[in-house]
């Protein structure tokens, strides 16, 4: 798989404490992500932050049992990204979800062949 040119990032703001089903949001998303064929995913945990409820959330000495922030970041052709908002759509309880577009300078496997 080759990506190159423009592209659309998603950025999925998510508590890590969040859930699709029983399983983590974050892993959810992810994993479904791969199952479409996205070229790239990549979930990031943040050490503070609040979203729509203005809650802080942060990873401080005694608060390490907080719902911490997460972001899932997904990169490919922007008609592979929005194929996927029906179902965050449908599965997302909560969270900001963000586009923007990208350049792809380089996408590469890092693996020997």
């Amino acid at each position: 798989m080759t990506l190159s040119g423009t592209a659309l990032l998603a950025r999925i703001f998510l508590g890590e404490g969040d859930k699709i089903g029983s399983r983590p949001a974050y892993a959810a998303i992810v994993e479904e992500a791969r199952r479409r064929s996205i070229r790239g995913a990549t979930v990031i945990k943040g050490i503070m932050g609040y979203g729509a409820g203005s809650r802080i959330h942060s990873a401080a000495v005694l608060r390490l049992s907080e719902d911490l922030p997460v972001i899932v970041e997904l990169v490919d052709e922007e008609a592979r990204i929005r194929g996927l908002l029906p179902w965050l759509e449908e599965v997302l309880g909560g969270g900001l979800v963000t586009l923007e577009k990208v350049e792809v300078i380089r996408y590469e496997s890092g693996h020997q062949q």
